[in-house]
């Protein structure tokens, strides 16, 4: 919904205790950009790739859309070429630059994913933006996208590259895991997972994030179904611009933006968080 002065909100009607009641979201028209959101540079190097796929997950309100839009911003700035964005509904505008955007908003200008995914590759994009991967067939037809010569980012809600890749293969059939496990070697770029932490004087919320980019060790580990030996390659590629939560916890707590209580409270690896903090 869009008001006389441009400002832009997301609303929510519902009932409650026999009244009708209303949930409101005003939506900022102002696209941060990369650096405005204080995420690692290598999102710039990611969002140039030529294809593949590009996944932001995190829990419902970690800020995945707003990351996804200051990656589409950075194309958009940066690159000659056509972009199309699946969205359920459209949260930032983006008005075409170097780029040519075009976007669409699913039970408005589509049915749902699947059908505005296959209605998209009919119209050569170079980089489609698929707001959520809700299904195997969506999952499907962004990996085919992917493989094809298309660059696709899309978000999920898990937390954690090895969990990411897990729900990917498993929404799939037994029979037909392997296939996705190859295709998924041959086609992911990189997984950003991300979480917003209160600030340790409580002004607002920072993001804390893993970065996981694909490596010919990666994917021999995705291809051989050894997922859960991920979390090790990305301790061990810092060189490559990786970086677990714990590494960016320990850094957070250090530079005393957020508290030692809060770093302990998100991590899944409290030793390694302990081991990094030198306590």
């Amino acid at each position: 919904y869009s008001d006389i002065h441009g400002y832009r909100y997301r609303l929510n009607a519902y009932r409650q205790r026999g009244r009708y009641a209303l949930a409101m979201r005003l939506l900022n028209n102002h696209i941060p950009t990369i650096e405005e959101l204080g995420l690692p540079d290598v999102l710039k190097d990611l969002a140039m790739e030529p294809r593949g796929l590009i996944l932001v997950t995190g829990p419902t309100g970690s800020g995945k859309s707003t990351t996804l839009a200051a990656m589409m911003d950075h194309i958009n700035i940066n690159k000659p070429c056509h972009i199309i964005t699946l969205e359920d509904p459209i949260e930032y505008v983006h008005e075409s630059k170097v780029s040519l955007v075009n976007q669409r908003e699913i039970h408005h200008d589509a049915k749902g994913f699947q059908e505005a995914l296959r209605s998209a590759l009919r119209e050569d994009p170079d980089v489609i933006l698929v707001g959520e991967m809700r299904d195997h067939e969506t999952i499907s037809l962004a990996l085919t996208a992917a493989e094809t010569g298309h660059l696709v980012l899309s978000t999920l809600h898990t937390i954690g590259a090895p969990a990411t890749i897990d729900r990917i293969i498993d929404v799939f059939p037994p029979h037909q895991q392997p296939q996705i496990r190859t295709q998924l070697a041959g086609t992911l770029k990189g997984v950003i997972s991300q979480a917003l932490l209160p600030r340790m004087d409580n002004t607002d919320r920072i993001a804390c994030h893993e970065i996981m980019l694909m490596t010919d060790a990666i994917g021999n580990l995705i291809r051989e179904n050894k997922i859960f030996q991920i979390n090790t390659a990305i301790q061990t590629g810092m060189r490559f611009g990786m970086q677990t939560f714990e590494a960016n916890l320990a850094r957070l707590v250090v530079d005393q933006t957020i508290s030692h209580a809060t770093a302990q409270d998100i991590t899944s690896n409290p030793e390694l968080l302990k081991r990094l903090l030198g306590r």
